[in-house]
């Protein structure tokens, strides 16, 4: 009896959980943030918690802890594109509007005109668009920020509905696969964010040492290109060497390919990221570019986050699918 009505409740969860999905679709993506927040930072809730701070103190400390990590996350890049977009174009205009191009006796000309004034327009659109959807971003930040101080209040309510539901014989899957979960979740928020706030420095170093009149504004842009696997940085090191040329900055492109390639493409991920890499847990760059780029595309924006999370637990899954008992030589069973 109990565990058919373990079954009947675990059933409901599923349906409830799919209706709210529906119903709350329009700040589905706030939900999931502030779930994988929540669930990053409950250790710093419970380390507090264990110093003797009150349980809805620490909720408070650590809601504030990620209310503040939203906002910096969020504002610089909503400030480049509004606040900043008169320089981004003064840097479109820099462009010459006609590129010659000579391979031996082939001769062509690329008129840059129509390219500049649609990234002008596309700019100004964003700008306005940013804009318009500040109140909206205001009000998912405040639901953000109650989902956060309620999941961290009761943090174990799930997990309690979860292993009351699942077969005690069968405890380990939630076990491992909450691991996991911890494990991708810590090397998307921690590691990422570690990398890309070490990308600005380095990188506002380098851009205002060449000379670039908004180092700030590039230094933004190559922190957030920290969070696209693979490519990164290095797109904006190349678009700068690219337009540098266009321009006659022969000397100054060839020192940001160079120093860019190493300063801000290559030495925070082989340095910041390598000592991380241990504490945050292990994510192949392969498994992240898959879940990063089949999750955008899918999901949009809250798919830098789930798609590495489903292809984190779907290799999970199948490392338990393949522990079979392998009779060993001596004829006991070994895993």
């Amino acid at each position: 009896m109990v565990l058919n009505r373990g079954r009947l409740l675990g059933a409901l969860l599923v349906v409830l959980a799919a209706l709210a999905a529906v119903v709350l679709a329009e700040v589905l993506r706030t939900v999931v943030f502030a779930v994988t927040v929540a669930y990053v930072l409950y250790p710093v809730r419970k380390r507090l918690v264990g110093r003797g701070v009150s349980s809805r103190i620490a909720c408070v400390v650590t809601t504030v802890i990620a209310f503040l990590a939203a906002v910096l996350l969020v504002v610089p890049l909503l400030y480049v594109l509004y606040r900043r977009r008169a320089e981004l174009i003064e840097i479109l205009g820099q462009i010459p509007d006609v590129v010659p191009i000579s391979v031996g006796e082939f001769e062509l000309v690329i008129e840059t005109v129509p390219y500049v004034a649609a990234a002008e327009v596309w700019i100004r659109q964003v700008a306005l668009a940013v804009a318009a959807a500040a109140p909206r971003l205001v009000l998912e930040l405040v639901v953000f920020t109650f989902l956060v101080y309620g999941l961290l209040y009761r943090p174990r309510a799930v997990g309690t509905a979860v292993f009351g539901v699942v077969p005690a014989e069968y405890h380990d899957i939630p076990t491992r696969l909450h691991e996991r979960t911890r494990e991708t979740l810590y090397s998307i928020y921690v590691l990422q964010a570690a990398t890309a706030a070490g990308t600005f420095v380095l990188a506002f170093a380098l851009f205002a040492i060449l000379g670039y009149d908004s180092p700030a504004l590039l230094a933004v842009i190559a922190g957030v290109l920290q969070f696209i696997p693979v490519v990164g940085p290095s797109v904006l090191v190349v678009a700068l060497t690219a337009g540098d040329l266009l321009v006659g900055e022969t000397a100054r492109a060839i020192a940001v390919l160079v120093l860019g390639l190493v300063v801000v493409a290559f030495v925070p991920d082989a340095v910041i990221r390598t000592q991380l890499a241990d504490w945050t847990g292990k994510i192949s760059p392969g498994l992240y570019f898959v879940g990063f780029v089949g999750g955008i595309l899918t999901l949009g924006a809250v798919g830098l986050i789930v798609g590495p999370l489903v292809v984190s637990l779907l290799l999970e899954v199948i490392d338990m699918l393949s522990e079979r008992d392998v009779p060993s030589e001596g004829g006991q069973n070994v895993r």
